[in-house]
């Protein structure tokens, strides 16, 4: 028989006060690990387990927002079944982006500007995930608003993203450090107001709390803003927006940091006075 574990060094979830996940994409991001964190009543840092796997699946995502009355791009969706026989329509015109679902920091994204690249994207992207994404082309500039809060949600100064690449994919974001930021977006005021209401509005129609990063689009040739993803675990590392922005609207780093923490262990008190059937 093995050996009993010395007691004194096993960890108890009594011992640990918040759990403050920073883990990306699949298993991290999308209620599974939220869900691991309920059973073990954990309070914890961002959405809860309907929000995380909510605002991963961009169908689902999308779906709702409409369903809100928040403008998104047009889409359509298809399985890995239809990509497989080559059966897939559109109706949009080239360009079109091809995502996964279920996926993040633009990994399986592709921009396709005729026939053969629409199907190596759709067969790329099924390589990730069941369900395949296919948006039509916006022509125009890539926008981030971070959003902070419980029941009282509020949204930073948003930032422009210029990429260096056709479109801000894996490689800019994270490999090549030539993208160009600015830190207040160069929008007129009442622009940069509406993008932080919608901001808040797609939080709060999938369900958010804590945090997360709302990404936008602005079509060149109308001026019209797009609700483009939503992020409930954004980044924190050097090169991270979210913590930019609230900084620059006034909540420096650490602040920030405890703010987060106020606010899972404000949800989690909640959660205790909760009656739940037996």
């Amino acid at each position: 028989m093995e050996p009993r574990p010395d007691s004194s060094r096993t960890r108890r979830s009594s011992d640990i006060d918040v759990v403050f996940p920073v883990l990306h994409g699949t298993f991290g991001e999308d209620g599974t690990m939220q869900g691991l964190f309920e059973l073990a009543d954990l309070p914890y840092v961002g959405a809860n387990v309907l929000a995380s796997s909510l605002s991963m699946d961009k169908d689902a995502m999308k779906r709702v927002c409409r369903d809100y009355g928040l403008p998104i791009v047009e889409f359509k969706v298809v399985s890995r079944e239809e990509v497989e026989t080559d059966a897939v329509m559109c109706e949009f015109p080239f360009p079109m982006f091809v995502k996964p679902a279920n996926l993040g920091s633009s990994v399986g994204i592709s921009k396709a500007h005729n026939c053969v690249e629409l199907k190596a994207a759709l067969k790329t992207a099924a390589e990730y995930d069941r369900k395949v994404i296919i948006e039509r082309g916006i022509e125009g500039r890539e926008f981030e608003c971070a959003v902070l809060g419980n029941e009282d949600p509020a949204a930073a100064v948003p930032c422009e993203i210029h990429p260096s690449r056709e479109f801000y994919d894996y490689e800019d974001k994270y490999l090549l450090n030539q993208a160009r930021i600015d830190l207040p977006a160069n929008l007129p005021p009442d622009e940069i107001a509406e993008m932080r209401r919608l901001a808040v509005a797609c939080y709060t129609a999938v369900g958010c709390e804590g945090m997360a990063r709302v990404d936008f689009l602005r079509e060149q040739a109308t001026g019209k803003l797009y609700i483009n993803e939503i992020n409930t675990i954004p980044g924190f590392t050097s090169i991270s927006m979210y913590p930019k922005m609230w900084e620059y609207t006034g909540i420096p780093y650490a602040e920030l940091i405890d703010r987060l923490i106020e606010l899972a262990l404000e949800r989690h008190a909640q959660k205790k006075a909760t009656r739940f059937a037996r």
